[in-house]
C-alpha cells in the first residue's frame, strides 16, 4: 500500500518492506562510519537536538505542573493539562504524515517546532487553567507535526542497520534533561515562579532549527520519489484525524464532568472516535493481529499506561509526602538514564533475534514499576521507592518504545513511512488521551480535586484521599501487563 493512496495505513506489505526500504537508500561503503560518521554527523546531531528540546520541555513542565495547576485553581483539570497535548497531536500526526510523504519532512518539522514554542508562551502567560490548557493544545499540534516528520527523516536518510542506533541516540538525549530539567524547573518555580519555566524554554528552539533544518534539506527533503507526480492530500484521512481529535477531547471532557449531562459528549465522542480509529490504524490492530498491527497496538498500550501513571507521580509526591516540586521531579530523573540504557540494549546487533523477548520483558518491568509507585502512599515506605521503581520501568520502556519504532520502519516501504509512522504515533497519543481521561476521571471522583496548597509554594499541604492516586496506578499496571501479551505477537510468523 502506498501512503499516497486513500487507503488505511499499514495494509499490504509486512514481510518484504524491510528489503524495499534498504534498497531504496543506497549506502556507499564510505558511509559505514555509524550515525556520528562524517556522512551522518550533522543530521544526527541536528535531529537529536530536536528530541533534546522536547525532552527538556517534558521533564521541566512536568515538574512545574502541580504548582501551575494550584495557582490557576485547576487541580480538578490536572489530567486535562496533559491530555490536551495528546488530543491535538492526533490530528497533527496524520497531517504531518501526508505532508511529509508528499513534500518531504522539512516543512512539517519547521512548522511543528515553531508551534511548539508558541504553545509554551501561551501556557506561560495564561491567566486561567483553560487558557493554560489551550497552550498545551497548541504545543500538541507542534509536537504531532515534529514526531512524525522525524520518523520520515530516519526512514529516508538512514539505512536499516543504523536505525536502532539513531533510536538509541534519541533515548540518550533524554538523560541530561531528566536530571537538569527537574533541577532547573524546580529552582525556577520556587524562586521566580512556574511561568518562567514555560516562557524560558522557547529560547531553546533556535538551536535545533539552525542545526537540523540544513542537514535535513540536504539528505531528506522532497518527496520519496521526485519523479512521481505529487498526489493530492487524502481528505478522508484528514477528516478522520479531525474526528479522532474531537472524539478524544469530548471523552476527556465527559470524564471530568461526572454528571448525567456528560453522557451526551461521551456518546458523541465515542461515535466520532470508533470510525476514525478503524480508518487510521492498520486493520487488525484492535485484535492484536501479528506483525504491524501488533506493533502499533503495543506502542499505544505501553505509552498510554506509562504516561498516564507518570503524570500523577509528581502530584502524588508533592501532595501526599510533602516533597518540593524540585525533589518530586528528581524522583523521575534516574529514569532518563535507564530509558537510554534500555534503548541501547535493544540496538545491539547480537540481540536482534531476541527482540520479541526483550519487549515482553520490558512490559513486565513497566507493569511492576507502575504497581509499586503507589506504595509511597503508606507513610513508612521511603519516598525513594518511586525513584527505584521508575528506573526499572523506564529501562523496560526504553527497550519497548525503541523496538516498536525499529519494527515499524522495517515493515514500511519508503513511500509508506509517513502514514505508518502517523498510525504508530496516533496509537501512542490516543492511548495517552483515553487512559489519562480514565485515570483523571477516577482521580477526581475519589477526591483528587481536593488537593490544597503545594509544598514550597504556600504554607502547608492538604492531601486528597490516597485512594484517588491508587485508582490511577493500579489499573494502569494491569494495562501494561496486557502489553506483555501483545509484545509476544509482533512477529509476522508465530
Amino acid at each position: 500500500m502506498s501512503a499516497l493512496e486513500p487507503r488505511d495505513a499499514g495494509t499490504g506489505t509486512e514481510s518484504n518492506t524491510g528489503t524495499a526500504v534498504e534498497a531504496a537508500i543506497p549506502v556507499p561503503p564510505a558511509e559505514s562510519g555509524g550515525v556520528l560518521g562524517r556522512t551522518y554527523r550533522a543530521l544526527s546531531v541536528g535531529i537529536v537536538s530536536v528530541v533534546f528540546l522536547i525532552a527538556f520541555e517534558a521533564t521541566a513542565v512536568g515538574t512545574a505542573m502541580p504548582v501551575a495547576a494550584r495557582e490557576l485553581h485547576g487541580i480538578p483539570l490536572y489530567a486535562f493539562a496533559f491530555s490536551a497535548y495528546f488530543t491535538t497531536s492526533l490530528f497533527a500526526m496524520v497531517l504531518s504524515g501526508q505532508w511529509a510523504d508528499r513534500r518531504g519532512p522539512l516543512g512539517p518539522l519547521a512548522t511543528g517546532i515553531s508551534a511548539f514554542g508558541a504553545g509554551l508562551l501561551l501556557s506561560g502567560t495564561a491567566g486561567s487553567m483553560w487558557t493554560f490548557i489551550a497552550g498545551r493544545a497548541v504545543q500538541g499540534l507542534g509536537g504531532g507535526l515534529v514526531i512524525v516528520a522525524l520518523y520520515v527523516v530516519i526512514s529516508r536518510a538512514y539505512p536499516e542497520h543504523l536505525r536502532p542506533s539513531i533510536m538509541a541516540a534519541f533515548a540518550a538525549s533524554w538523560v541530561i534533561p531528566s536530571v537538569v530539567g527537574p533541577l532547573a524547573a524546580g529552582s525556577v518555580t520556587e524562586h521566580l515562579g512556574w511561568r518562567w519555566v514555560f516562557i524560558g524554554i522557547p529560547v531553546l528552539v533556535v538551536f535545533p532549527l539552525a542545526l537540523a533544518l540544513p542537514a535535513i534539506r540536504r539528505r531528506a527533503s522532497g518527496p520519496a520519489d521526485p519523479a512521481a507526480p505529487v498526489e493530492p492530500y487524502d481528505r478522508r484521512r484528514i477528516l478522520l484525524a479531525l474526528g479522532i481529535s474531537l472524539g478524544a477531547g469530548l471523552l476527556q471532557y465527559a470524564g471530568q464532568e461526572r454528571n448525567w449531562f456528560a453522557l451526551l459528549p461521551a456518546v458523541v465522542g465515542f461515535g466520532l472516535l470508533v470510525p476514525a480509529v478503524r480508518g487510521l490504524l492498520p486493520p487488525g490492530t484492535g485484535r492484536a493481529a501479528r506483525g504491524l498491527p501488533s506493533v502499533v497496538l503495543l506502542r499505544g498500550v505501553a505509552a498510554g499506561s506509562f504516561i498516564a501513571a507518570e503524570s500523577f507521580v509528581p502530584l502524588m509526591l508533592v501532595t501526599q509526602r510533602g516533597l518540593s516540586p524540585t525533589m518530586a521531579g528528581l524522583s523521575l530523573a534516574a529514569g532518563g538514564g535507564t530509558w537510554a540504557l534500555g534503548s541501547y540494549v535493544q540496538s545491539r546487533p547480537r540481540l536482534e533475534p531476541y527482540r520479541e523477548r526483550l519487549m515482553v520483558g520490558g512490559m513486565v518491568l513497566v507493569a511492576a514499576a507502575i504497581a509499586a509507585a503507589p506504595s509511597v502512599l503508606i507513610d513508612w515506605v521511603p519516598v525513594w521507592t518511586v525513584a527505584v521503581a521508575w528506573a526499572f520501568g523506564c529501562f523496560g520502556m526504553g527497550m519497548v518504545i525503541a523496538s516498536t519504532s525499529v519494527l515499524l520502519l522495517k515493515l514500511s516501504a519508503p513511500e509508506e513511512a509517513g502514514a505508518n509512522s502517523a498510525a504508530l504515533q496516533i496509537s501512542d497519543g490516543l492511548s495517552n488521551v483515553l487512559l489519562l481521561a480514565a485515570g483523571g476521571a477516577a482521580f477526581a471522583a475519589l477526591g483528587g480535586g481536593a488537593v490544597g496548597a503545594v509544598h514550597g509554594a504556600a504554607a502547608g499541604v492538604s492531601g486528597s484521599h490516597p485512594g484517588a492516586f491508587a485508582v490511577v496506578f493500579l489499573p494502569m499496571a494491569v494495562v501494561a501487563l496486557v502489553g506483555a501479551w501483545v509484545a509476544a505477537r509482533v512477529r509476522t510468523k508465530p
